[in-house]
């Protein structure tokens, strides 16, 4: 009997090393094997960054096929079904495929070690070589210098989101340690367009690209932001306008628009006209990034109550979500984390904000924080907090406080599937 598409994903779970050498010897083994797919990619975007990254893959993406060019995409993690993490021209890719992929990649690979993400990532190469298109965009799945996208020898652009303070376990302590690891996917000449950052990280980015000859498109140097308008608008020092009327709620997505805006700017190749940009960006649907869900269970449990989700689980996307929970006050928090996040910087930015938190598990992860612990917390920041045995319970005592306008879930990806999960909803509706 064949095996499922989830038994395979399992199967090559445990191809996974006993200790990680941090290097990108296996994969490109692996390419290498595979007859190196990753140089078949057409025009490629390298993305990397703390917070926003697929957002920008998002709205790129709308934005170059709104002027009729192809375009596949590779993000993480998924909401809901691994096939969201390979788009073919926007869409998730079908399970035939998926699967044809990842077998070839697991019988090149001959049972040798290596990482789930490594061997996942050979499969989606090999995907897009399956289906060519004329742009390629790609999100570093953790930091960039030793990440399995980083094997991409000659992108026509890497981009670099906001850094932050997140995965310190794994990419330093420090702003500028991560900023280093970030920096890791700048090439040789190739341009790069650097979104709002703070000082020490901008240095690091500004120093690794001095050393290499890159060309930078930098927020607050080369270009900026004008957000005071309706719609917003970038604009650069060759005296380009660009108006950024995107789809996705809160003002940090149009952070994330002036990016792609100064990419389509600055590489010939990505180039649109202003007309098609905005169609773009009017269009864009990227699910689990302050989304409304209006159906299904949940929504009806939180009724009157607008419930939103959203995948932020660090301190820089807690500060953005306090920032459009003032939008509209009340707000209510229903908050579930793992253990590599630090909760109390989580908890902060919601102090005056958020009128009570709810705690849940993460299902089945035993790598989260357990509701209680997530309670105790936010207590000590100064937030109102109460432990719940499900996602459902929560949902159930913040709607029966009435007085709550908005409810909203955060705190990692694997919240926002079980929201939607328990919303009825089987397959994510992507326009990328």
């Amino acid at each position: 009997m064949p095996l499922s598409l989830d038994a395979r994903l399992s199967r090559l779970a445990e191809l996974h090393p006993r200790s990680i050498d941090l290097s990108l010897e296996r994969i490109q083994r692996l390419l290498r094997q595979l007859g190196n797919p990753e140089r078949d990619l057409g025009h490629v975007v390298h993305v990397a960054g703390t917070n926003g990254k697929g957002s920008v893959v998002a709205m790129l993406g709308a934005v170059q096929r709104a002027a009729g060019r192809t375009v596949n995409a590779y993000v993480s993690p998924h909401l809901l079904r691994f096939n969201e993490r390979i788009l073919i021209d926007g869409q998730p890719i079908d399970d035939g495929a998926l699967v044809a992929a990842l077998d070839a990649a697991e019988d090149a690979n001959a049972g040798a070690p290596i990482t789930f993400f490594e061997i996942t990532t050979a499969a989606a190469f090999l995907a897009f070589r399956a289906r060519p298109a004329e742009i390629t965009i790609l999100e570093t799945g953790l930091g960039g210098r030793l990440d399995a996208t980083n094997v991409v020898e000659r992108p026509v652009l890497t981009v670099i989101t906001p850094v932050g303070l997140d995965h310190c376990d794994r990419l330093g302590a420090t702003l500028p340690e991560i900023a280093a690891e970030k920096a890791g996917i700048l090439k040789k000449g190739v341009p790069a367009v650097v979104g709002r950052q703070q000082p020490p990280a901008m240095r690091v980015i500004a120093d690794r690209a001095r050393a290499l000859g890159v060309p930078l498109h930098r927020h607050g140097v080369e270009w900026c932001l004008q957000a005071d308008g309706k719609p917003a608008r970038y604009v650069d020092a060759a005296g380009r306008r660009i108006d950024l009327p995107t789809a996705l709620p809160g003002a940090h997505q149009s952070e994330n628009a002036a990016i792609v805006a100064a990419s389509i700017a600055l590489i010939p190749e990505l180039g649109v006209a202003k007309e098609t940009a905005a169609r773009g960006f009017e269009r864009v649907r990227w699910p689990g990034r302050l989304q409304r869900l209006k159906e299904g269970r949940l929504a009806q449990m939180a009724a009157p109550s607008e419930l939103w989700l959203d995948t932020g689980h660090n301190a820089d996307a807690a500060r953005v979500l306090a920032d459009w929970g003032r939008e509209v006050p009340p707000l209510q928090l229903i908050v579930g984390l793992l253990t590599t996040k630090d909760p109390a910087s989580f908890f902060r930015p919601f102090l005056g904000v958020a009128q009570g938190v709810g705690t849940v598990s993460l299902g089945s992860s035993a790598t989260a924080w357990c509701p209680a612990e997530l309670a105790d917390i936010a207590k000590n920041v100064g937030l109102c907090a109460s432990p719940h045995d499900s996602l459902e319970a929560a949902v159930r005592r913040a709607g029966e406080k009435g007085q709550c306008h908005r409810i909203l879930v955060a705190g990692s990806f694997l919240l926002a599937g079980q929201a939607l999960g328990c919303s009825g909803v089987n397959e994510i509706a992507m326009s990328v």
